[in-house]
């Protein structure tokens, strides 16, 4: 096997031993970057061919940035299927007789990475419908699905507030984030919240101005300071910036889905006398209501398209649910076996799952490291070449309709909607961006003006990475012309 293995990578030196070099266009557009093709990786192949017409640097170990999650979705469309959904269940454990419940309310989440605020309002709803009206009791939030280490988003770049730092949960709602609205009135300038919590104070103490600003970094002169029950906004608005709005990570989990709970609770005419607590589901609960999801088909495209990375993280550790419950003797490490009531979702398990999965499709991805499965991490890595045989892979699966329909349309949607747009190559490309602190990546599939597919994949790793979009832009322009 393992003589395979060098001889089908020594083939693939081989083949690309001739490919061309980098179009003059985009070696321009490097130099005026400041960035040496040393830390660049491109591989440019034919769907369908083995050789590439451009291979530089293929073989090397790269942090792909979102580029990850191509990995991530495709494994899932693979293995969970397209429809697969997630479910959320509610258990009562108490008495329940004319809408008054005398005990306790449990919600137990299995993950879902897309359980939004409509779906959370009309599911609280069907509660209600069913014949909840008062609980007396506690609103107990069951999240042992997951086995995680706790979350410290501060940990990446130091920023916890922003909506990438959101870490994954078994019962994340609408994202864990709150969204702030802005809304200038003459001199005036209201602030609120969506969606409408329960026992947190908003408290505006921003200075409108009339002053010059630069409306691109407007949230610059905003500072939101986060404190127990209370969010504090200080410093000053640009009026003239008009309406603006930001999705904020401000305030832990089982805090967010509290509020969110009794706000929407009392709108619907219901009541909570008691505490949010966390919990596991008991032996005397019974299920009162379950909500399932979106189709995965439909949540990998809010992933790649607007390259959501809370939502990858819990598709990630959904991947340890396609090892089988029992072991033989042997097959996996006997941490992750069990019933189906208790096993528990870990990185480890997911790990695992993947590579037990490529091992499967033989593609062996031997540079491959994973911490999260979304690319927000500075030890992830692939080979730009590796890319390219996943994309390969995708493109002669059953499935590569999906995947393709996940991935953001060159200068018409999701992360790309702004470049090349009244280029020829608009329209032509579903590709896959990639973008941290000095990294820039795009991946995915284009055809030509001539009516050829082609793979395309192009990691910069460099402290300039971030100048790297016109160099990027210039070999798909270049890429789209080509007979």
């Amino acid at each position: 096997m393992k003589l395979l293995a060098t001889l089908f990578i020594a083939l693939i030196f081989a083949l690309d031993a001739g490919a061309a070099a980098l179009p003059d266009s985009v070696t321009k557009e490097l130099e005026k970057a400041g960035i040496a093709t040393s830390a660049v990786s491109v591989v440019i192949r034919e769907v369908g061919r083995r050789n590439s017409l451009i291979s530089l640097n293929a073989q090397r170990a790269m942090n792909p940035a979102s580029n990850m999650k191509l990995l991530t979705t495709f494994a899932a469309l693979d293995l969970l299927g397209p429809a697969y959904s997630w479910k959320t269940e509610a258990y009562v454990d108490g008495t329940l007789q004319d809408g008054v419940l005398d005990g306790d309310l449990i919600l137990k989440g299995y993950g879902d990475p897309k359980f939004t605020i409509e779906q959370f309002w009309l599911w609280l709803s069907d509660l209600r419908t069913r014949g909840l009206r008062e609980i007396k009791g506690d609103l107990v939030l069951d999240r042992s699905y997951f086995d995680l280490a706790p979350h410290d988003p501060a940990e990446f770049d130091s920023d916890p507030m922003r909506a990438y730092n959101v870490g994954p949960d078994a019962l994340l709602l609408n994202f864990n984030t709150l969204r702030l609205r802005y809304l200038p009135n003459g001199d005036k300038l209201k602030v609120v919240s969506e969606p409408r919590i329960a026992g947190v104070t908003l408290d505006n103490q921003l200075a409108p101005t009339d002053r010059d600003t630069d409306c691109r970094n407007w949230d610059d002169k905003v500072t939101i300071q986060p404190g127990g029950d209370s969010v504090v906004l200080l410093g000053d608005y640009p009026l003239g910036c008009g309406e603006r709005e930001q999705s904020l990570n401000i305030m832990p989990h089982t805090r967010y889905v509290e509020a969110v709970f009794r706000a929407i609770w009392q709108e619907l005419g219901g009541s909570l006398h008691g505490i949010q607590r966390e919990g596991k589901v008991t032996e005397t609960a019974r299920l009162f209501s379950t909500h399932h999801s979106e189709p995965l088909s439909s949540v990998i495209r809010d992933i790649n398209k607007y390259s959501n990375n809370v939502m990858a993280r819990q598709l990630f550790l959904t991947l340890g649910e396609t090892l089988p419950l029992q072991n033989e003797p042997g097959d996996m490490p006997e941490v992750f076996s069990g019933s189906e009531t208790s096993r528990r979702m870990s990185i480890e398990r997911s790990i695992f799952a993947m590579q037990n999965w490529l091992t499967r499709e033989r593609l062996e991805f031997k540079e491959l490291v994973l911490e999260n499965g979304a690319g927000l991490s500075r030890i992830e890595r692939i080979s730009a070449a590796h890319i390219a045989d996943l994309l390969e892979h995708a493109a002669a699966h059953p499935l590569s309709a999906e995947l393709t329909a996940s991935l953001p349309i060159l200068g018409v949607d999701g992360s790309v909607q702004q470049r090349l747009t009244d280029s020829p190559a608009a329209s032509h490309a579903h590709l896959k961006t990639g973008t941290l602190e000095g990294v820039k990546a795009i991946s995915g599939y284009l055809r030509s003006t001539h009516g050829k597919e082609w793979i395309v994949v192009f990691l910069i790793n460099h402290p300039n990475a971030k100048h790297g979009q016109d160099a990027q832009d210039a070999l798909l322009e270049w890429l789209a012309a080509r007979n």
